[in-house]
């Protein structure tokens, strides 16, 4: 499934108003963007299902269209993919399926993570309830999670991640498996403005053990992940600045072994389509490649 090198990651496609996500998916996919990511906030879709993925690829012809993530504690398997089968074939093949384990503080059943998982993909592999391992993705951290991800679906799908969890990512990896990492940026060149809205963005996720272990995982310390997070924290995880600032950053992840980087960039609120700021950074991401003789 070709995601391309850049695609647009919003809270808004899951959460937003039906009719502007449609407009806006199909702006997204005339900018040039390759893949439109709904974004689930830290319990992961809490409906667990594809209507608003349904939604998003009627209103687009050719862009790819992800989830990032679905919780696996939703639904079973089967519902899943009779979700997924549901849809016209066309469709199917626009559509990568991205899963995660969410978060113990969110879930009231969370036990045994990776065992969960693990028997999960085992079940979308049946014969009655099929999404082929090319059409779904891990929201994987921990090294565990990346292994299994990487002998079991198309790769996985880091969030709120720094440049050397990149790296280790992509070893634990290798060459084959689809590293498509959601970034967030910030359009402010001014760092306090900057960091306060990247602390907004942060601050549902900051007391997630999962992203703490990954965090500490990375070298930080207790003491970056208090009080908002340190300013190391934050521009560790954040790109912000200027549209060639924010582009500098995503080619330095692109040569740490990001295949795909879905782009969050900030917006006011979970309903809200940064829709400026996609068309800001078009220019620098997205501009034409030239013809080589």
């Amino acid at each position: 499934m070709e995601l391309g090198t850049f695609g647009i990651w919003s809270l808004a496609f899951t959460h937003g108003d039906p009719g502007e996500a449609a407009d806006a998916a199909a702006e997204a996919e005339e900018l040039g963007y390759g893949t439109l990511w709904l974004g689930g906030d830290p319990g992961g879709n809490p409906r667990g299902d594809l209507r608003r993925a349904a939604h998003v690829l009627e209103a687009t012809r050719r862009v790819t269209v992800a989830t990032g993530v679905v919780s696996i504690w939703g639904q079973p398997a089967g519902r899943l993919a009779g979700a997924y089968r549901a849809l016209p074939v066309d469709q199917r093949q626009r559509l990568a399926v991205g899963i995660g384990v969410s978060h113990g503080e969110l879930v009231g059943t969370y036990r045994r993570p990776y065992t969960a998982m693990d028997s999960y993909l085992d079940a979308l592999d049946s014969p009655a309830a099929a999404i082929p391992a090319s059409a779904r993705l891990v929201g994987a951290h921990g090294p565990r999670m990346t292994r299994l991800a990487a002998r079991k679906s198309l790769g996985v799908h880091p969030y709120l991640v720094a440049v050397d969890h990149v790296v280790r990512t992509r070893e634990l990896l290798g060459r084959g498996p689809l590293l498509a990492l959601a970034q967030a940026v910030i359009l402010h060149t001014d760092p306090g403005p900057a960091r306060a809205a990247a602390r907004a963005v942060l601050a549902p996720y900051l007391p997630m053990a999962n992203y703490r272990s990954a965090w500490l995982r990375s070298g930080f310390t207790e003491d970056d992940l208090a009080d908002g997070g340190s300013d190391r924290l934050i521009d560790a995880l954040f790109l912000w600045g200027g549209p060639e600032d924010v582009a500098a950053g995503l080619d330095e992840r692109r040569k740490a072994g990001a295949d795909h980087i879905a782009v969050q960039v900030a917006a006011g609120s979970r309903r809200t389509f940064a829709r400026s700021g996609w068309r800001e950074l078009a220019p620098a991401l997205l501009a034409p490649q030239q013809p080589t003789s």
